[in-house]
């Protein structure tokens, strides 16, 4: 109290003093606060040890075999602890894991040594074609439910696609429990991430909304290897400080896991706060610098800049100084950190964990420049991995790369099963058994669209009402998610607030200004449409949770995203490409796509080419409908086979903005539309105003006749 007073005061405009962001580079949690640790410590260390030999024997002899087939060493070796802890003590089955994409190999190796895959298919990395011929499966480098349909739930390359879409899914899991469709309490949503992938924009963009929305169901756990591709993330600075005062000021709960348990008796003895001081001082470049080099070198340049680093170093041998653990490398200490971070307390969290990029690969990689690069070591450096991890092979096995797999009782395999069916099973692991969903009749939600006999409307308002007929329908209507980026009233979708509200986790704690008005701003906490704000990278991150709720919840959604239809390709296209890989299933609509007054606003308001983009998209089906029953068959065939013939396929609509005089559709005329091309046969006038719409070749084709 007396603390928060004296801040209040010391912040006063007159004072001008601000506090210091950050902690000191040292652990959150200090030993003493640390719970027992609850597994078989050894045993554990004794499988983490194969994982990492499996990992890179994989990546090594595929490079071998094939020159440059390429694959990473580097990443997994750093995080592979961060992955077995959880794996043995977090990782439940039905919790979502977005994994760190170049760690890829480490989650082959614990699948091999769980009899999910088999040595011929760790022979395989990255040899999809040639594996079937082989009696194998090819591994693909990156997680990809499109090549590993029944293994990979999320593709996280490219970066940063992984952890704007995690924070998704976290809030998709309220939705669905708010609005009463999934129980989904207990459930988490785990994100392992690559510091350097914190640079790209998408991972950092939507951070305030999962403190925002509470999303204590959500971690993060940041691979801190203080490296990306070329050298330091960070080379002047520190990227572990650096991070926490970002997420700290997001309104994230922060872990920092720099230091292992062999440093606790050297802070214990640390009486004047050297060690502290030490680091303070010391940027990541340099801590590189440390990682690459043996203990001597760490003892004369670390230790010896201060007398009293070096009193503290006088009990430890060269080789024990070497073997100083950075946090993320110690089984305890993380299994610390993540028992912290599941403590919900209303905010998301972010477990902050220093390692060594290629730890344990000594001279061929650990802390190097070219460690991301490494994928290939000598007869000597494989030794000396073997020795460094005590790795039951001999120097021919050794040389060989020879998978390693304890027989079926030894103890480390009883132990690695039990720990996996205490937590639920296999992970990661990807559904695809949920039910159909039933389609209503295509005249009774699109009868005005069907017979409009010349009346004036857009497709964009033909598409409106007809999303307003299906959130009615008592079989379908529920799982519709309507989705938005602050457009809502510019598509004219508004009269959707009142009829089914906006979502929102606290419902709506305030008497908004149109209140009587039939379009009033009604959010509510079983609210229906999702409005993601001006954030097209969002929204989309919140359509591809929803419309691929089908293999992650085992729950079918139907989600509309409707946006300017050049924004929506522009800036997320990756994302596009990402939700294809997911095998999503849902609409696309770009809005304002035809004839428009946006274009004194810019190129970018401007569409000629969003179709093209996404024609280049192999499971999005694109079309451009002229009329709104056009627009209303396409959008029921979609349905039909998305809900009911449950293809992994997804849609893109453009819609028009223009008010037109809408012509009726005949029913035989719609097997013609889902084949591209109908026949317009009328005035030349209603031809013209088709042709301006931008779709049809009615003109062409009446002069044809």
């Amino acid at each position: 109290q007396v603390m928060d007073a004296l801040a209040a005061l010391a912040r006063d405009p007159a004072i001008g003093w601000q506090p210091p962001r950050g902690t000191p580079y040292v652990n959150t949690l200090p030993a003493e606060r640390q719970p027992p640790f609850p597994g078989d410590l050894a045993v554990e260390e004794r499988l983490a040890s194969l994982m990492r030999w499996n990992a890179l024997a994989m990546v090594v002899r595929a490079n071998q075999a094939h020159g440059e087939l390429g694959g990473h060493i580097a990443s997994y070796a750093s995080a592979a602890d961060l992955f077995e802890v959880g794996f043995n003590h977090f990782f439940h089955a039905r919790d979502l894991v977005f994994w760190q994409p170049h760690s890829a190999p480490g989650v082959y190796a614990r699948a091999f040594l769980e009899g999910r895959l088999t040595e011929a298919d760790l022979a395989h990395y990255r040899q999809e074609l040639a594996a079937p011929a082989r009696g194998a499966r090819g591994l693909s480098s990156y997680p990809h439910p499109w090549l590993m349909p029944d293994f990979w739930q999320f593709p996280t390359g490219s970066m940063g696609i992984g952890p704007i879409s995690s924070i998704y899914q976290a809030r998709f899991m309220r939705y669905l429990a708010h609005r009463g469709i999934s129980d989904t309490a207990g459930r988490r949503v785990w994100g392992v991430f690559g510091d350097g992938e914190m640079d790209e924009p998408e991972s950092m963009s939507a951070l305030t909304l999962a403190a925002r929305e509470g999303l204590d169901n959500l971690v993060w756990v940041i691979n801190c290897n203080l490296q990306r591709l070329d050298g330091p993330v960070r080379g002047n600075g520190r990227i572990v400080d650096e991070l926490e005062s970002l997420f700290e000021g997001a309104g994230w709960r922060v872990i920092k896991l720099v230091w292992g348990s062999d440093w606790d008796g050297l802070f214990a003895r640390d009486r004047d706060g050297a060690l502290q001081r030490a680091f303070a001082q010391t940027v990541d470049g340099q801590f590189q610098t440390f990682a690459a080099k043996d203990g001597r070198y760490n003892r004369e340049h670390f230790f010896g800049q201060d007398p009293a680093l070096a009193a503290l170093a006088q009990g430890l041998t060269d080789e024990q100084i070497d073997r100083l653990k950075r946090g993320g490398h110690d089984l305890v200490k993380i299994h610390a950190a993540y028992a912290a971070a599941v403590q919900a307390d209303g905010r998301p969290v972010v477990v902050l964990a220093q390692t060594k990029k290629g730890y344990g690969m000594g001279q061929a990689g650990q802390g190097r420049m070219t460690t991301h690069q490494q994928k290939k070591l000598d007869r000597d450096d494989l030794i000396a991995f073997r020795n460094r991890f005590a790795l039951p092979l001999d120097d021919a096995q050794t040389e060989a790369l020879a998978f390693t797999r304890p027989p079926a009782d030894a103890p480390e395999m009883s132990y690695l099963r039990a720990r996996r069916e205490a937590l639920g099973g296999a992970i990661p692991a990807r559904r695809a058994d949920a039910p159909a969903l039933p389609v209503p009749a295509l005249a009774d939600i699109a009868g005005f669209a069907l017979e409009a006999d010349g009346k004036e409307m857009s497709t964009t308002m033909a598409f409106v009402r007809l999303l307003s007929a299906l959130l009615k329908d008592p079989a379908l209507g529920p799982r519709v998610v309507p989705i938005v980026a602050d457009e809502a009233r510019t598509f004219g979708m508004a009269n959707l607030f009142r009829q089914v509200g906006i979502y929102s986790r606290s419902g709506q704690q305030y008497e908004p200004e149109d209140i009587g008005s039939v379009l009033a701003y009604r959010e509510a906490r079983d609210g229906q449409i999702l409005e993601e704000g001006i954030s097209e990278a969002g929204a989309l991150a919140s359509w591809t949770a929803a419309a691929t709720s089908y293999s992650v919840h085992g729950e079918p959604m139907l989600p509309f995203y409707i946006y300017y239809s050049m924004f929506g390709f522009q800036r997320v296209g990756d994302q596009i490409w990402a939700a294809a890989d997911q095998r999503a299933r849902g609409f696309l609509l770009g809005a304002t796509a035809g004839r428009t007054t946006l274009g004194g606003e810019g190129l970018q308001h401007q569409d000629g080419h969003s179709l093209l983009v996404a024609a280049q998209v192999p499971n999005c089906r694109v079309w451009d409908p002229a009329t709104a029953g056009e627009m209303a068959v396409i959008v029921h065939h979609g349905m039909q086979e998305m809900l009911v013939a449950r293809r992994d396929v997804f849609h893109y609509l453009t819609l028009m903005n223009e008010n037109q005089p809408q012509p009726s559709l005949p029913a035989a005329d719609a097997a013609d539309v889902l084949r591209g091309l109908r026949r317009v046969l009328g005035q030349p006038g209603a031809a013209v105003r088709l042709l301006g719409s931008g779709t049809l070749l009615a003109e062409a084709l009446a002069a044809a006749e």
